[in-house]
């Protein structure tokens, strides 16, 4: 199990507005879309580790950039069907 961590945000506009405040960031985060067990609306989400969390929402607060919510959820490893094929060094799995 894998764990991380999601911002919500109000608008789309406030997710590209926490995408460029943590640009010359050095964390790892990506925006994704926010996943069914937070919402079931559309919309983006910003997941990082759990560890970063706090400096995100302080650059956020720096920002003025305005979350909807905030979530830490655990998460099944995910390996889809075609996993086999980007897996390194052209084995297959299993």
């Amino acid at each position: 199990m894998i764990i991380y961590y999601y911002f919500t945000f109000p608008s789309t506009y406030q997710a590209v507005k926490a995408e460029k405040a943590l640009s010359d960031r050095s964390w790892e985060f990506k925006m994704v879309p926010v996943p069914r067990s937070i919402s079931s609306s559309c919309g983006t989400a910003l997941r990082c580790h759990p560890e970063d969390a706090e400096r995100i929402r302080a650059v956020f607060r720096e920002h003025a950039v305005e979350i909807e919510g905030d979530y830490e959820i655990e998460e099944k490893s995910s390996k889809g069907p075609l996993a086999f094929l980007f897996n390194r060094g052209g084995k297959k799995d299993g």
